[in-house]
């Protein structure tokens, strides 16, 4: 047994639909604009170019299981006025692999989630405009709400379905799975040419048009179409 000189922080799980068992989470990674009119509205042009990762941390302050019916809460956080909600598909990492097949993809999955890239957009923003990394704005405690999983085994693999985000019961974001620049599998393929996937990664998949602030007292509900939704509420 390791004699460390303090206890490790601990790793985030999460819950799976249909068991009590957790999946523990290893690596979270994001893909950045992976919608056209998310790109449009972040001020790019959405040419199908290589798919580009960002990291969010693992561990238990990070990440925020939400339990199917349970409504989470996270604070708002320090240092930003311009605080974001980003839904996006959740993949589950059940297979590792290098030099991932694209057809063989969905056997590297363990399962999908409904999750939240909350953002520090203001953060975000000025490390762009400075041609710095991005952590301060995507990678802070809590900024990884992340829902139920849903094994591939009872899904089936998962292309097409609505995407929606309410906050304070409007929609403020809503798109289909299908306009995905790149596909789950693909995103996979790629990811797995730059990083060894082990079981327990999750993958962001990137968020459609609609991003917006939240405050203090507002509550998000997110869903994708076939998924158990969460509900996040900022403190």
């Amino acid at each position: 047994m390791t004699n460390f000189i303090f206890a490790p922080q601990a790793i985030a799980g999460l819950p799976i639909v249909g068991t009590d068992s957790q999946f523990p989470v290893r690596r979270i990674y994001c893909v950045g604009r992976n919608y056209a009119a998310h790109a449009r509205e972040m001020g790019f042009d959405p040419d199908r170019e290589p798919p580009f990762f960002f990291c969010k941390p693992n561990d238990d302050k990070s990440v925020v299981p939400v339990p199917p019916g349970v409504t989470a809460t996270v604070p708002y956080p320090a240092q930003t006025s311009n605080y974001h909600h980003e839904i996006e598909l959740v993949v589950a990492i059940g297979k590792g692999g290098s030099n991932i097949a694209l057809e063989d993809a969905p056997s590297h999955i363990f399962g999908y989630g409904v999750g939240l890239d909350m953002t520090r957009r203001d953060l975000q923003m000025r490390m762009r405009e400075q041609g710095r990394p991005w952590e301060i704005g995507k990678a802070f405690d809590y900024s990884a709400p992340i829902g139920a999983l849903t094994p591939i085994a009872a899904s089936g693999e998962i292309t097409t379905g609505a995407i929606v985000l309410e906050v304070d019961g409007k929609v403020v974001q809503t798109s289909d799975l299908t306009h995905l620049i790149w596909s789950v599998n693909e995103v996979i393929a790629n990811l797995s040419t730059l990083f060894e996937l082990q079981p327990g990664d999750i993958i962001m998949t990137g968020t459609p048009e609609g991003v917006g602030a939240v405050t203090s007292g507002q509550t998000m509900e997110a869903r994708i179409a076939g998924l158990t939704p969460i509900t996040v509420a900022v403190q």
